[in-house]
């Protein structure tokens, strides 16, 4: 009689199961009136600041505006759309600030095998480091990354370590270098 049983209710179970994991799937994030509101979609294809369009349709809905929170990093236009002229054969280096689970190992690679340059870097089979030295020269590098010159300030280095480390590391090295950090 037992395993008459479990023949009989296993399935059902089994098929519960399956719809509830299917409906997690399915199923809207935020039912009702938690989710955020969404601007319309004619909103959306006008263009223009999205937080500018939620204070309008919230004023316009009877709603008390939403406090809009003071940006965390105040770039101006002008800084984030500025063009900066590489001298390869000059003084200027690139430093490569690797930043963890966003593909950065993936780029730091191509960086040094897959450009077409007029001096590409040299690799070595089995070796992890690769010599891009400028062009016309064998000795200074264009390039401060961890496929360059290793980990030198550290493993992961941020931005702050980045920008006391470099200067002494290429010192070290008997690079010139640009003093101009960009």
């Amino acid at each position: 009689m037992d395993e008459r049983f479990h023949r009989w209710l296993l399935p059902p179970l089994l098929a519960l199961l399956f719809l509830l994991i299917v409906y997690q799937y399915v199923s809207p994030a935020c039912p009702g009136a938690a989710c955020p509101r969404r601007p319309p979609g004619s909103a959306a294809r006008r263009g223009g600041d999205p937080a500018q369009r939620e204070e309008e349709e919230a004023a316009a809905a009877g709603e008390a505006p939403v406090p809009r929170e003071a940006s965390k990093f105040p770039f101006a236009r002008g800084e984030l759309c500025r063009r900066v002229r590489f001298d390869m054969r000059g003084r200027d280096v690139i430093v490569f600030l690797h930043i963890q689970k966003t593909g950065g190992t993936t780029f730091g690679r191509h960086l040094v095998r897959n450009i077409r340059l007029e001096q590409p870097c040299s690799c070595r089979a089995g070796q992890k480091k690769c010599a891009c030295h400028r062009p016309g020269g064998d000795k200074d590098t264009w390039l401060f990354s961890r496929f360059s010159t290793g980990w030198s300030c550290g493993l992961h280095a941020d931005w702050t370590e980045l920008t006391s480390c470099v200067p002494a590391a290429m010192e070290r090295r008997g690079w010139a270098g640009n003093r101009t950090l960009r």
